[in-house]
């Protein structure tokens, strides 16, 4: 897998449970190779306008990314995870997406 499949991930949510999750990949991390992963969410109405971003059923990446319905990329939630918990991948965003998504991430991570 590389940056950019969305893939089935199991995640631990806030109660600690394990989850199996979408998930896109937005890099993968030294030593170990672990992937710095973002959740996808169907709850488009949780989007933080200008930070998120909706991957729309007639966006011209969305059939390659292996979603069904339209799905919340939620920046603000990332994670850390090994491959050992990624289930699968179900398709890929475009690069222009993944690019615009990581050069988002970056200037909010610099402006703090």
């Amino acid at each position: 897998m590389r940056p950019g499949a969305i893939a089935l991930a199991r995640i631990q949510q806030a109660d600690g449970r394990l989850k199996t999750r979408p998930v896109l990949l937005l890099s993968q991390m030294p030593p170990y190779s672990d992937y710095l992963v973002c959740a996808l969410s169907s709850k488009l109405h949780h989007e933080c306008p200008g930070f998120d971003e909706v991957l729309a059923a007639d966006d011209d990446d969305f059939k390659g990314s292996g979603l069904k319905i339209a799905s919340l990329v939620r920046l603000g939630m990332v994670a850390t995870i090994p491959q050992s918990v990624i289930l699968g991948e179900l398709g890929m965003i475009s690069e222009t997406r993944l690019q615009r998504l990581r050069s988002r991430l970056a200037r909010h991570i610099g402006d703090e």
